[in-house]
């Protein structure tokens, strides 16, 4: 027992448990892994406007209207699910994600970018350096989200859509679109 107490008291044992536990808060931080194992479904329903009024036999508008597509294909981590690119009747676009699968993790964000998409593992040597504009976190890792372009996005300007994880610059997965 007096051996215990000596160690216990001694300076450098100290530091050296401040210094550990300092290190296992940063490192849960930063890495967040209960993520493995948190999925988070979203239900966004389908975008649509709000009505405009009918004015002398005007009909309502069809709906929303398919600007571009895409097929996420995996980078990182497995990722699955459809991208369109939709003009709602009130002008506005929406880039929705439909039966999104991937893994969860620590900010994770919905770009557009003017990155070509190429296949395979190495996440962060599939995009370049070039423009893109966040929409926003990542609802959710599972299901059907909606993200509101900006009115001053050019689409012309990015040709993909990747899921990013900016703790880590990475690609958990990406699309090119296709222009419908």
């Amino acid at each position: 027992m007096g051996r215990v107490r000596r160690v216990l008291g001694r300076p450098w044992f100290i530091t050296a448990l401040f210094a550990g536990v300092v290190i296992a808060g940063v490192g849960l931080y930063w890495f967040q892994p209960w993520k493995l194992w948190v999925d988070e479904t979203v239900r966004d329903p389908f975008p649509v406007a709000a009505p405009a009024p009918a004015r002398g036999g005007d009909s309502a508008a069809a709906g929303p209207e398919e600007l571009a597509e895409g097929e996420l294909i995996s980078h990182e981590h497995e990722t699955s699910g459809s991208v369109r690119v939709l003009r709602l009747t009130d002008g506005t676009r929406v880039l929705r994600l439909t039966n999104l699968e991937t893994s969860n993790g620590p900010a994770l964000r919905v770009w557009l970018s003017d990155a070509e998409v190429k296949p395979g593992k190495d996440g962060w040597h599939v995009f370049d350096d070039g423009r893109h504009v966040s929409l926003g976190k990542l609802k959710g890792n599972k299901g059907d989200q909606n993200y509101t372009l900006p009115a001053d996005v050019d689409l012309n300007r990015y040709r993909s859509v990747t899921i990013w994880c900016d703790r880590f610059d990475v690609s958990f997965g990406a699309t090119e679109l296709t222009r419908t």
